[in-house]
């Protein structure tokens, strides 16, 4: 790593705060955090190639907090985390091609429609979870995976989050947690908790794809800032999702990505 200056550690620290809220909210809602840390790079300053490959590296060091504390918890299915990690390391090729070809205007413009799109995910979620409760209730079992079919919709999952990550600097898990809840029938907390496993790897993955394409692309002091800031956060948040509702979390979050879409809209179009 290059030489840091004092001056130039002291105009990046106020992205640790950011980290820490970040990765708190990513354990909760299984997600890598990058539909945040993206604006917040935005806002710094970054281009929008810099704001997606330094996300993946703060992703990428909050996801193996939470993923750490899961698996002391002992939930942790690491056969399932394997079926969505592999197929997706092999699609962030194909989203970290299509994010530098595109102009900076339209990678901005697709990045605030993702964050819209991550509403209505968020909502499906709240759906199926309420769902999921009131079967609870009355006693189905249909919710349990199948372990006769799921390994193709597994992977098919992975496949999709894998582009994402390359094109947008998330983890995926926006995708992957509604998704395994609707292919493989699998319980809310449990799709939150194997998502945030698969982002480990193939954040990990992205940044690298990143790195060997233009070593300039990823920003290694603010993205280790956020990224440590993430790892303290995570640990918090896996800790309390056994334990917390997450309604009022994700009413703020939606709300936030209202804003955020906005910013995002606005940068592009005024580029």
């Amino acid at each position: 790593m290059p030489h840091v200056s004092i001056n130039h550690l002291l105009s990046v620290i106020h992205l640790f705060p950011i980290g820490i809220i970040v990765g708190v909210v990513s354990a909760l809602l299984g997600i890598g955090g990058g539909l945040l840390y993206v604006p917040a790079l935005a806002a710094g300053g970054a281009s929008p190639i810099q704001c997606i490959a330094t996300s993946l590296l703060a992703i990428s060091l909050g996801a193996i907090s939470g993923t750490i504390q899961n698996w002391r918890m002992k939930s942790l299915k690491i056969e399932t985390v394997s079926l969505l990690t592999f197929p997706a390391m092999l699609t962030t090729e194909i989203g970290v091609a299509i994010a530098n070809a595109l102009p900076s205007k339209w990678l901005l413009l697709s990045f605030a429609g993702l964050q819209i799109a991550a509403i209505w995910l968020m909502n499906l979620k709240n759906k199926l979870q309420k769902h999921e409760r009131k079967a609870a209730k009355i006693g189905e079992d249909e919710l349990l995976v199948d372990t006769s079919i799921p390994i193709f919709k597994t992977q098919a999952i992975g496949l999709v989050a894998g582009i994402l990550s390359g094109l947008f600097g998330v983890g995926g898990g926006i995708v992957m947690v509604p998704l395994q809840v609707l292919m493989l029938k699998m319980p809310i907390k449990e799709a939150v908790q194997t998502s945030y496993g698969a982002i480990v790897l193939v954040s990990l993955w992205a940044v690298t794809r990143y790195l060997i394409a233009d070593a300039t692309n990823v920003l290694l002091v603010p993205g280790t800032i956020l990224g440590v800031g993430s790892f303290i956060g995570a640990n918090f948040g896996a800790r309390l999702l056994p334990k917390l509702s997450d309604k009022l979390v994700r009413f703020l979050f939606t709300g936030l990505l209202v804003l955020l879409a906005s910013y995002m809209s606005f940068k592009a179009l005024s580029a």
